[in-house]
């Protein structure tokens, strides 16, 4: 009976029913909060993956929100690390805007890497200055490098202006599990941020194009320091993140876009 009324007591108004936080800051490890689509693609070695994003609701709070396309390396059969690549709204960026990417190898440390042409506010190798705007659309790419090892680049696709990040250099020879996901370092009651994924893509290492119009989703839980008022859904365009929401589709839950 007490630990029934103990449960009771973690599944609180907002949640969707899921025992867990929405209020105060995320307690994980490392301060954030974060929820995931895995891609439902073939389990094929890929040489580019690439996706459109979003910014549909900005944040209004100086903490830091990652929103990033994830991948990781195979070198033969053999997983040798994984590295995530995206935009970032960071306080301490001019207006907020910065792209980052970086990884980490399977045996320990970061992933070493190219310089990059971009500055960076905070002198950081990984995360370089970069205007982002609200509402407009980027187009995040992962792909070899023409250089050495696997480039990050984005593009507005308003504009059609590519940048090149920099390049990692872990031991791989292909890509493979992408997902996309958001990392989010604020409250789980500050004002609500509303992001979108769409047009995501693959490139087999035999050259035959990959989409995913399906994805499979994952959030932080709360004994793992997640807040519980997190959701995924879709719209007539690709899958929407918020924060600060009734959460309606749980972990595991399979999302396909309408019509595909």
């Amino acid at each position: 009976m007490a630990l029934r009324s103990w449960l009771r007591k973690l599944v609180i108004p907002g949640s969707g029913g899921v025992p867990g936080r929405t209020t105060g800051p995320p307690t994980s490890s490392n301060g954030a909060s974060s929820f995931h689509l895995s891609w439902e693609v073939p389990p094929v070695p890929l040489i580019e993956v690439s996706a459109t994003f979003e910014v549909l609701a900005p944040p209004t709070v100086p903490m830091l929100y990652f929103w990033a396309l994830q991948v990781s390396f195979m070198n033969g059969q053999a997983r040798t690390g994984g590295a995530h690549f995206g935009l970032q709204y960071h306080p301490r960026y001019p207006g907020g805007g910065a792209v980052n990417w970086g990884g980490y190898a399977d045996r320990g440390g970061e992933l070493a890497g190219s310089g990059s042409a971009l500055p960076s506010a905070l002198d950081n190798q990984n995360t370089r200055t970069y205007r982002w705007r609200p509402g407009r659309a980027y187009r995040h790419r992962i792909h070899r490098s023409p250089e050495r090892g696997w480039r990050g680049s984005i593009t507005d696709l308003e504009t059609g202006d590519e940048t090149v990040v920099r390049d990692l250099w872990p031991e791989a020879d292909s890509l493979l599990t992408p997902m996309v996901w958001s990392e989010v370092f604020a409250h789980c009651d500050h004002p609500p941020v509303v992001v979108r994924w769409s047009d995501l893509e693959a490139r087999s290492i035999g050259g035959e194009a990959i989409r995913a119009s399906s994805v499979r989703l994952n959030y932080q839980t709360f004994s793992n320091g997640g807040c519980a008022n997190t959701n995924t859904s879709v719209d007539d365009v690709g899958f929407v993140q918020r924060t600060a929401t009734t959460r309606v589709n749980p972990t595991g839950t399979r999302l396909s876009l309408p019509g595909r």
